[in-house]
Formats: C-alpha cells, structure tokens, sequence
C-alpha cells in the first residue's frame, strides 16, 4: 500500500478561524446595518410627510381649505410600508394643519425621532430630539 502524500481537506483549526472571522466581521456589520435601517425608516416618515403637505397645498389652492387625510386620498391614519410610522392630520380648516408621524414599535429605535410633525406653515418639528428632520444618525 502506498501512503498518500497530500491529505485533502479542512483541519478544525482552520475552520474555527473562518468561524472568528466570521464572528468578528458580523459584530462590525451588525450595527452599522441596524443604524441603517433606522435611517431609512426616518426618512420614510418624513418623505411621507413631505406628500401629505404636498397634498394639503393643492387641495388648499382647490378648496380653499386644507382637507384631511380622507379628503386627500390617504388611509386615516395614513400607515408607513414597513409599518413603524402612522401619519395622522389635525385640525384642517381654512388656516392650518398639523401633520404629525408617529413612531408604531417598541425596539431599540422608540426613544430616537419617534415623532416628526409639518405643519401649513411649513414648520417641522420632531421628538424627543429637536434636530431629527436634519438629524443623519
């Protein structure tokens, strides 16, 4: 019988090395992805409130009144794609409005921006912080 030469395959050395590399590069990734996504679901909410004054300046230039969410062809509450802002209209009449989203889930990112509000005047606010409509973390 002849010895082979080369023995093919993985040791379980190196594949606990793949396994740490794995590990280490997943505990880099993992954070950035979850501030990521927090971003974007700020954004959406504040994208969505950008229409909804969009919407409320054309129906006031038809009806010279703002109209509600109804009126303006939105569901009341008007709901977020992935579900984490409701957007709800306040007080439309012939002077004001207040357009407000509300953050829906109870994760780590509640405490951060959960509520973003634009009114007919165009002035937006936000909570708990003040900065989240210019806010890139």
């Amino acid at each position: 019988m002849q010895m082979r030469k080369y023995i093919r395959g993985v040791t379980l050395l190196e594949l606990m090395i793949v396994v740490v590399i794995i590990g280490i590069m997943a505990a880099i990734a993992y954070p950035n992805y979850r501030e990521f996504a927090a971003r974007a679901k700020r954004n959406e909410a504040k994208a969505m409130l950008l229409e909804v004054a969009s919407m409320q300046e054309r129906f006031y230039l038809q009806n010279s009144r703002y109209g509600t969410l109804v009126e303006l062809g939105f569901g009341d509450p008007y709901v977020s794609d992935t579900e984490s802002y409701n957007v709800t209209v306040a007080g439309p009449d012939a002077s004001n409005y207040t357009a407000t989203a509300l953050y829906q889930k109870t994760d780590a990112e509640a405490g951060k921006c959960n509520t973003f509000g634009i009114d007919g005047r165009g002035t937006k606010t936000s909570a708990p912080y003040l900065d989240c409509w210019t806010r890139t973390r």
